[in-house]
């Protein structure tokens, strides 16, 4: 019997023994097939952290080109005003200095000074690009006129501009001001 028991110990130790072998190499592939998981995990990990720099990177070159083009559109804005005055300032400068032709008492003088300072102002409409419109005479279009007044008059054509209260501006395409005017028929 202590035969019997010897052996079937021994069996059981070798079967033990078996076992953990067993186990040791499932443990072995285990780990042989999670190596390359594990690598792939750190591979898509490092391209991922790649990809989010990258992101960061870009939304902070838009962040700025948003803040440069704001600024540039400032400036232009406040370049082109200064310009359009720069050009107005002269004729205030003979606006004053015929203000003071009237304390003179010289009313042709007086006139004369005004006509010159008109005539510089539209040239320095005409330099800006702007256009007036609106002379007496010419055809209504409803587009451009503000007709204010009407008047039947059998011996003119039909909508005709019978008088301009105020003249219309415009520059290119786009009206500044319509033209206030009078249509006759």
């Amino acid at each position: 019997m202590k035969d019997k028991e010897k052996n079937k110990a021994e069996t059981v130790e070798t079967e033990t023994v078996q076992a953990e072998e067993t186990t040791v190499e499932a443990e072995t592939a285990e780990e042989a097939a999670i190596d390359p998981l594990q690598a792939e995990l750190e591979a898509c990990k490092a391209e991922l952290a790649a990809e989010k720099e990258k992101y960061l990177r870009m939304a902070a070159e838009y962040d700025n080109y948003r803040r440069r083009s704001a600024k540039e559109r400032e400036a232009a804005y406040s370049d082109a005003y200064a310009d359009a005055l720069m050009q107005i300032i002269p004729v205030i400068d003979n606006l004053e200095r015929a203000a003071g032709y009237g304390n003179a008492g010289d009313a042709k003088q007086l006139s004369d000074g005004v006509n010159m300072i008109l005539t510089q102002f539209t040239s320095v409409l005409e330099k800006m690009g702007i256009e007036a419109f609106g002379e007496k005479g010419d055809l209504f279009d409803p587009n451009i006129h503000n007709a204010i007044m009407h008047e039947e008059d059998p011996e003119q054509d039909e909508s005709i501009l019978g008088e301009v209260f105020q003249r219309g501006y415009r520059r290119g395409d786009k009206i500044i001001r319509c033209a206030m005017v009078k249509v006759i028929n």
